[in-house]
């Protein structure tokens, strides 16, 4: 129910635009960074819902705190704290999420005053501040709401609700693609053969998402015996598991993000040697797949290393007199995590270039 609250939400326009004259430009815009948000955003970005910002502020903010850990010792100290640090955590990602929404909002604001469809129809029916702080409150109470209701859906639902919310804005399209799919079948453009191997296909790629995504290497534990007063504790055998995709689904969205910005700044550049250099880095160029393999990659091992630290890894390990067979605690042990941490990272990423590229010539045939 919560997931049709926030579908609903993405249809509600914001008031003051023209949503023929908006459409006309996310159809000429299709291959640059706008197109990806509305792709997160379910469509809504396209008609400039009150959900147009979609959960991506909010996303934002979490990586931004995220690597401010490894910079203010102060908020590194903050996620040792247990559940009481969580929660501030948790309130600093809200706040952060509030100021990101209302600038994004603002900047929206300011750009649809200049866009117009190609016969000179204004996207904005009455420009001026009271559109743009109107827009601002619109945007911003939007993303918070989404924010809430992913919120509840974590506590009271299944699973993650960020997670959810996001599919639910991706899969939003599988409608209108099954009907355009049926209708170029019909027509004979595409042999129901080809379909058929394209369905089998995407359910072979999801099902190795799956595996891949809980996909671990389990490290070998052991913990030495103690004696607290009359009792004994440890003693036993367990595992340390280390997720094969330890980065999740971060490093194809900066790798997405960085190389639509040259074709988005592009648009708004009428610059010869600016046009040449996004159509080197367009989707489809050579340049542009090799950059995108290696802004993955480094993206898996860049996030890995900010979010999963070794060293407090294996001193925790320490301090409860843990230690793996064969390695002395401390240094030799976060060395040992690190290198094999480092060898599935290289694999998780290899892993992923696969799905990508499968999903994404799945995509062009579709």
């Amino acid at each position: 129910m919560l997931l049709a609250v926030y579908r609903l939400g993405c249809v509600i326009p914001t008031p003051g635009i023209d949503a023929d004259a908006l459409m006309a430009f996310f159809a000429r815009h299709r291959g640059t960074i706008f197109g990806l948000f509305d792709m997160f955003s379910g469509g809504a970005l396209e008609r400039l819902s009150v959900f147009a910002l979609g959960i991506m502020p909010y996303i934002s903010a979490a990586i931004i705190i995220e690597l401010l850990k490894v910079v203010l010792p102060s908020l590194e100290k903050l996620y040792k704290e247990g559940e009481a640090g969580q929660k501030k955590i948790k309130q600093y990602t809200r706040y952060g999420t509030v100021v990101l929404s209302a600038i994004q909002g603002l900047g929206i604001s300011i750009g649809l005053e200049g866009m117009g469809m190609e016969g000179g129809t204004p996207v904005v029916l009455h420009p001026g501040w009271a559109f743009r702080l109107m827009t601002v409150l619109t945007l911003t109470s939007g993303t918070a709401f989404i924010m809430w209701l992913g919120e509840q859906i974590t506590e009271r639902g299944i699973g993650n609700g960020i997670s959810l919310i996001i599919f639910a804005g991706i899969v939003a399209r599988m409608p209108s693609a099954i009907v355009n799919t049926l209708q170029l079948v019909k027509s004979g453009e595409i042999s129901a053969l080809i379909v058929l191997i394209l369905v089998v296909v995407m359910v072979g790629v999801v099902g190795v998402i799956v595996f891949v995504e809980r996909a671990q290497r389990r490290i070998p534990v052991q913990y030495a015996r103690r004696v607290v007063g009359r009792k004994m504790y440890g003693g036993q055998s367990t595992h340390l598991p280390l997720k094969v995709n330890t980065a999740g689904v971060i490093p194809p969205i900066f790798a997405s993000s960085i190389l639509m910005f040259p074709a988005t700044i592009a648009t708004f550049i009428n610059v010869d040697w600016v046009k040449q250099a996004s159509e080197l880095i367009s989707p489809g160029a050579w340049l542009h797949e090799l950059l995108y393999v290696g802004f993955i990659i480094f993206f898996c091992y860049f996030y890995t290393a900010v979010t999963f630290n070794p060293i407090d890894v294996a001193d925790n390990m320490k301090k409860y007199g843990g230690y793996i067979p064969g390695l002395r605690p401390g240094r030799r042990t976060a060395e040992y995590i690190d290198r094999v941490l480092t060898r599935i990272t290289l694999g998780g990423g290899d892993l992923r270039l696969c799905r990508l590229c499968i999903a994404h010539h799945l995509g062009a045939e579709i």
